[in-house]
């Protein structure tokens, strides 16, 4: 027997390609100038001019049936670029334009600090038609950012399943299977065959979204193995589910972490693996649509890390980024003013021998590019979880190795450099020896520091990049101007 389930919603729109995107965008921006003018002639009118209102609500209104024309075309991926592309009073006007049965599709695709600014901006009833067309998994993701009157509202026109589906979403951790799982999927028995299956297929209006198998059931809901559509389609009609399925298939747990889930993805070149409960019930399924979204995710959460940021609106008030930017950038002017107080300390050395002023920044300098090359691909190779206690050994004492020949390699360079230029072999022995040290710190203070923050499960890319220039800069200078006091005075 073919067990029923919910079809797929269909599909809106072909998404257009980026370079379209980025042309409707433009399109956009050049509708809402035009629109300014017109506000802008019509306010410099003399007061006693009627002609000026009218002439400047004819052109709005022409305006606005272009620009909501021109929505109405897009696929909502695309209509929450243009929005995450423009300033703050821009983006309502556009988002007033959209049509409001698209609300909550769009609200889905824009970034978190669009979909908090337009919400503010959405009375209750218009939040509760605009949540009232999303799958349960899709009103999951939606929820945390609406008012709690409004989610209960919603939850009043839902079906007992799709309350339940909301409820069990809405308890698992956000960055867990069970939050990016999604329930439309078909499920046969394993005593049919092929022949039922297919038929049943055609009763359907469309298979859910990147149905690449079909899972096989018992009669508890436990899953029993995958059938695959390709294997479906070239198969005997006749030939029993039992017979061609797969019974070895990787299967998720919901509260996995959705970044293992990712990883697994990536690994195994998956297109939707099942989610199943502790006694092997199947509930839900991850699609690569999901993992994508994740991934994306923490990409860019990994590149703002490094720099010490968070994710903000790039229009955001100037007293809101500031209290995003300045933490850090206190934090680094905090460790430059060290690295220029380590230099200070040896204004005897640099007086007698004024080449090392120009000579230092190369030290310090390569130290941290060569540094941030090892913190890179420890960050990397932590996200992928291809470090664990057993190999962090090897990986420590080969980032070494690699140092210390690059060091050698770069700091038999330098050395002739700072020999031609100062006449002094000494310098460049010098110049050699604090490279290769400094390389060296580089190397450690590049691993070590993404992998203490991971074992002390923190971000292993927030402000490891600061704390890498600090080491390599204060040491730089430090080893260096050391050394030349040391052997050169």
């Amino acid at each position: 027997m073919v067990e029923e389930t919910k079809p797929s919603k269909s599909l809106e729109r072909n998404r257009l390609e980026p370079e379209d995107a980025q042309e409707a965008l433009e399109h956009v921006q050049e509708l809402l100038r035009r629109q300014h003018l017109v506000e802008d002639l019509v306010h410099r009118q003399e007061v006693g001019d009627t002609r000026g209102p009218l002439v400047e609500a004819l052109v709005h209104r022409q305006h606005e049936a272009e620009l909501s024309a021109l929505l109405d075309d897009l696929h909502p991926a695309d209509v929450a670029f243009i929005l995450e592309s423009l300033p703050k009073e821009d983006r309502q006007r556009v988002w007033l334009l959209v049509r409001p049965e698209r609300d909550g599709e769009i609200l889905l695709e824009v970034a978190d600090w669009v979909r908090e600014s337009l919400i503010a901006t959405m009375d209750p009833r218009e939040l509760v038609a605009a949540a009232e067309n999303l799958e349960a998994d899709e009103l999951a993701d939606l929820a945390p950012d609406l008012p709690p009157e409004v989610v209960a509202e919603v939850q009043k026109g839902l079906t007992d399943e799709e309350r339940a589906r909301l409820t069990a979403v809405m308890s698992y951790p956000e960055d867990s299977v069970g939050a990016i799982m999604d329930f439309e999927m078909v499920r046969v028995r394993n005593d049919v065959t092929l022949e039922v299956v297919l038929r049943y297929l055609r009763r359907l209006q469309e298979l859910p979204h990147h149905t690449d198998q079909i899972f096989v059931v018992d009669r508890s809901e436990k899953l029993l193995g995958s059938l695959p559509v390709n294997r479906l389609l070239v198969s005997d009609p006749d030939t029993q589910v039992i017979d061609v399925m797969d019974t070895e298939i990787l299967t998720l747990a919901p509260l996995d972490e959705a970044a293992e889930a990712a990883a697994a993805f990536e690994r195994y070149d998956l297109v939707s693996a099942p989610v199943v409960d502790a006694v092997g019930r199947l509930i839900g399924r991850v699609t690569v649509n999901d993992v994508v979204d994740v991934i994306r995710e923490a990409s860019a959460e990994q590149t703002l890390s490094k720099a010490g940021l968070q994710e903000e609106d790039i229009f955001a008030p100037v007293p809101q980024a500031l209290r995003n930017r300045a933490p850090w950038l206190l934090v680094n002017l905090c460790t430059a003013s060290t690295a220029a107080f380590v230099a200070s300390r040896f204004e005897e050395t640099v007086g007698r021998i004024v080449i090392l002023a120009f000579l230092m920044s190369i030290v310090a300098g390569i130290g941290g590019n060569s540094g941030n090359q090892t913190m890179t691909l420890i960050i990397r190779a932590l996200a992928v979880g291809r470090i664990n206690s057993a190999n962090v050994g090897k990986l420590v004492r080969r980032e070494l190795q690699i140092s210390l020949m690059v060091g050698i390699g770069g700091g038999s360079v330098a050395a002739l450099f700072a020999w031609a230029i100062s006449g002094r072999y000494s310098l460049g022995l010098v110049m050699m020896a604090a490279m290769i040290l400094n390389l060296l710190v580089g190397a450690i203070v590049g691993m070590a520091v993404p992998l203490a923050r991971s074992r002390f499960g923190k971000d292993p890319a927030i402000g490891s990049s600061v704390l890498l220039t600090f080491a390599t800069d204060t040491m730089g200078f430090l080893i260096f101007l050391g050394l030349a006091t040391i052997f050169l005075l």
